[in-house]
């Protein structure tokens, strides 16, 4: 999975066959599209860059937000994993070269279906990275996603998640 993509409960299908059409206008023909056991999440594998997917799916919202009905938030993965702290410990001392030496970070953990300690997880990951922290405005933000026993690590900029009911809205301003 390289794409995360929440909507409302219910709204699976819906989301499935819009979140397929969007990436196949987006050059990927072949996705593959799995509605997880967790109501109102479905994953993506996708053949794009999944940041340089957000990027598109925001500029396609400013254009035609009438366009996207189902997905609520799309979030890029750059690394997966089984749910276990010593394998998502290992990806992130991988990716956290891309931290930029004065760059600030934040830890965003949303969990699903995981008994994994969050706080065992936060504080393993934080004595790894000599950076600065900033909850409210981070240069980078380590996002770990747990969905159950797989789990979507990636090093991003808040401008990388994307949350359709926000850009909407944006858009009124």
């Amino acid at each position: 999975m390289n794409l995360i993509i929440t909507c409302a409960r219910q709204l699976e299908p819906e989301t499935q066959e819009e979140i397929t059409r969007i990436l196949g206008e987006l050059g990927d023909l072949k996705p593959k599209i799995t509605i997880t056991s967790m109501s109102g999440i479905l994953t993506a594998d996708t053949k794009l860059d999944p940041i340089v997917v957000v990027e598109k799916i925001r500029e396609l919202i400013i254009e035609e937000p009438w366009s996207i009905r189902y997905c609520l938030r799309i979030i890029p993965v750059q690394r997966t994993s089984e749910t276990k702290i010593e394998e998502i410990e290992k990806i992130i001392s991988e990716l956290i070269g891309s931290i930029p030496k004065g760059d600030t970070y934040r830890i965003s953990i949303e969990k699903r279906n995981s008994g994994v300690s969050s706080q065992e997880l936060i504080t393993k990951i934080a004595n790894k990275i000599k950076n600065k922290v900033s909850l409210e405005n981070p240069d980078k933000i380590i996002q770990i996603e747990i969905l159950g026993n797989r789990t979507g690590i990636a090093i991003l900029q808040k401008s990388n998640i994307l949350s359709v009911e926000k850009t909407k809205r944006s858009l009124s301003d």
